[in-house]
């Protein structure tokens, strides 16, 4: 028989392990926690071990918290087509700004980007976007860091490049009255830079003959550079004027007046609902058919459904009071307003009184606007008793209307009224 000899320091620690593993070792749980046991009293002549038993769960690494955010644009901004935006994200990793030199990637459709892949500086990195196309986007950042990947999403709006704003007067005073025609005309004389369109409105559209004060007033407006179109109501398309009465009054137009005093036609009173679009689209026609360079003006008085753009060169896409502009803003469910340009988006506004017609006339100017053909009168309708006539005459206004579009289209404030 071999002597007995004691284990190993080695062996020890293997057999505890081997214990453990087995469920042995005084109770040590699973739950990571540290036991301390000891050995049986030692026979003599054995060497004193104590054996500490130690079950630990694997850790794991833990991994860096990112956040990434964009501060810039602001969310369903609407920018140009064309022209340059700042794009800015913030990045942090748990918590603290992210390390100088962090790359982001910046992506969209119908887009470019420069530079292409910037860096972070003090947590933030910009680059420049520039929309080549009009519509919705969508722009995303992604950053890979610390073994992860993380992105944001931000919705914008591209317009096509704008261009300068327009007067839209809706001339509904007799001619007989000289006063209002010579004082519109005056007006688009001292401003040859400014495009100005005058609706005529003999007798609400219905005549047989040629007025001759119309002649004269249309013949002096035209000689300082101003358009006129025709009025013609169509009654929302519902068959209370057939499409043959709307065809005979266009005709009257250009046989009385001459294509070279008509310079295209203002539908009144049109629908806005696609149920009715094929008698719009058979006026449109018509009209094109004749001679295509009559500017053709609908005017539903609100924004139509998106098949509307189809039938006419202009839509008056707002018809209301000045207070109700300011609410304006076609990104809440007529987004495809900003696939179109902004000259064919009129707005007519009325009850406004000389400082609220300046910061109207400063909103159509902006990218959520997207108006190009405007008009604001001091003059009073209500819409829900039908008082009023904001378009009997020139808004008190008119001389400082055209000083404010004209300075608005230069980009310089205009005199405060």
């Amino acid at each position: 028989m071999q002597p007995f000899r004691p284990l190993s320091r080695l062996g020890v620690l293997a057999m505890t392990a081997f214990v453990a593993g087995c469920g042995g070792g005084g109770g040590g749980g699973g739950d990571g926690s540290t036991t301390a046991t000891s050995a049986s009293s030692p026979a003599a002549g054995e060497t004193d071990i104590t054996v500490s038993t130690v079950s630990t769960q694997a850790t794991r690494a833990k991994l860096p918290v990112l956040s990434l955010a964009f501060t810039a644009p602001a969310d369903q901004e609407v920018l140009n087509v064309g022209t340059a935006a700042a794009v800015t994200v913030r990045l942090k990793i748990d918590g603290a700004a992210a390390i100088d030199g962090t790359v982001v990637r910046f992506g969209g459709p119908s887009a470019q980007w420069l530079p292409v892949l910037p860096t972070t500086s003090a947590g933030l990195a910009t680059t420049a976007f520039t929309a080549t196309a009009p519509g919705r986007q969508e722009i995303t950042a992604t950053v890979q860091a610390g073994g992860q990947t993380v992105s944001a999403v931000r919705t914008v709006y591209a317009r096509p490049t704008p261009a300068p704003l327009e007067i839209l007067v809706p001339a509904y005073f007799s001619a007989s009255d000289t006063t209002h025609w010579a004082t519109m005309t005056a007006g688009a004389a001292a401003h040859p830079t400014l495009a100005v369109t005058a609706i005529m409105n003999p007798n609400n559209g219905i005549f047989t003959t040629a007025d001759p004060d119309y002649l004269r007033a249309l013949a002096q407006f035209a000689a300082v550079g101003g358009r006129t179109v025709g009025y013609v109501y169509t009654g929302y398309g519902t068959g209370s004027r057939s499409l043959d009465a709307v065809k005979a009054n266009i005709d009257q137009y250009l046989a009385l007046y001459g294509r070279t005093l008509i310079g295209g036609f203002f539908l009144d009173e049109m629908a806005s609902d696609p149920e009715r679009l094929a008698f719009y689209q058979e006026i449109y026609r018509y009209i094109k058919a004749r001679d295509p360079s009559p500017k053709v003006i609908g005017n539903p008085g609100t924004v139509p459904d998106a098949v509307y753009a189809g039938v006419a060169d202009t839509l008056v896409t707002f018809e209301d009071r000045g207070t109700a502009y300011t609410r304006y803003d076609p990104r809440q469910g007529n987004a495809w307003l900003y696939l179109q340009a902004n000259s064919r988006q009129a707005a007519l506004v009325y009850g406004e009184n000389c400082a609220a017609m300046q910061r109207a006339v400063a909103a159509a100017a902006t990218a959520r606007f997207n108006a190009g053909p405007v008009y604001m009168t001091n003059l009073k309708f209500n819409p829900k008793t039908g008082v009023g006539d904001p378009w009997k005459a020139l808004p008190a206004y008119w001389t400082q209307l055209l000083e404010t579009v004209s300075a608005v289209n230069r980009g310089v404030a205009p005199t405060a009224c």
